[in-house]
């Protein structure tokens, strides 16, 4: 849990900057960012490849693997449906497609801003956002709680990449290949379902 308040303090700080102009201007380069995401996927990359026996675990559950992206899948898009319930502004169809977001918000919201509008695309990179923090911050809980799979559900397509490394930190290196997998399986689908659920819905 100290990791994740350190996680939310540096966001807060970044965010507050931010607002107040309190960075020079070459740290707000999008290219920065993007970086820092190689370097740090790299470091991943070499602790799981290190690893000699993380790529048992797929080999162990082989077809069985295909289920977690699946049950992210339908955990996503039923929880939003059942919301939109609650919300006079949003409908089901609406839901689904920001929920079919899976927490990728560059792209789900570019994708719906161009197919529905840009109020709800800005409603699925907010709401995208806040899945890639919950995560963060939440994965230590979900993983005592819930077992190591709900960390890797719950970031969605950016277990693969943003919340992979917390994810690894709190399940192993074993469970950080599942969760590449499912990202990489999830980030394909983003386009693929939300065209789908606000095209032919």
């Amino acid at each position: 849990m100290k990791g994740s308040l350190i996680i939310l303090a540096f966001f807060a700080v970044g965010l507050v900057g931010g607002i107040y102009d309190a960075f020079p201007s070459w740290l707000l380069s999008e290219d920065l960012t993007t970086y820092a995401l190689f370097i740090l996927m790299f470091l991943v990359g070499i602790s799981i490849g290190s690893d000699k026996n993380a790529f048992y675990v797929l080999r162990k559950l082989n077809f069985k693997v295909i289920l977690v992206p699946l049950t992210v899948v339908v955990g996503s898009l039923v929880g939003t449906s059942l919301i939109s319930i609650l919300l006079s502004d949003i409908n089901v169809k609406e839901a689904m497609a920001v929920g079919a977001g899976f927490g990728y918000y560059s792209l789900s919201s570019i994708f719906i801003g161009q197919l529905h509008s840009q109020e709800l695309g800005v409603i699925a990179l907010l709401s995208n956002i806040f899945r890639e923090i919950i995560t963060l911050l939440a994965v230590p809980v979900l993983v005592k709680y819930f077992g190591k799979l709900a960390g890797i559900a719950t970031g969605g397509a950016t277990a693969m990449d943003t919340t992979l490394p917390v994810i690894v930190k709190f399940t192993g290196k074993d469970y950080g290949i599942i969760a590449i997998f499912s990202g990489i399986v999830l980030t394909i689908l983003v386009p693929v379902l939300v065209t789908m659920i606000l095209e032919f819905m």
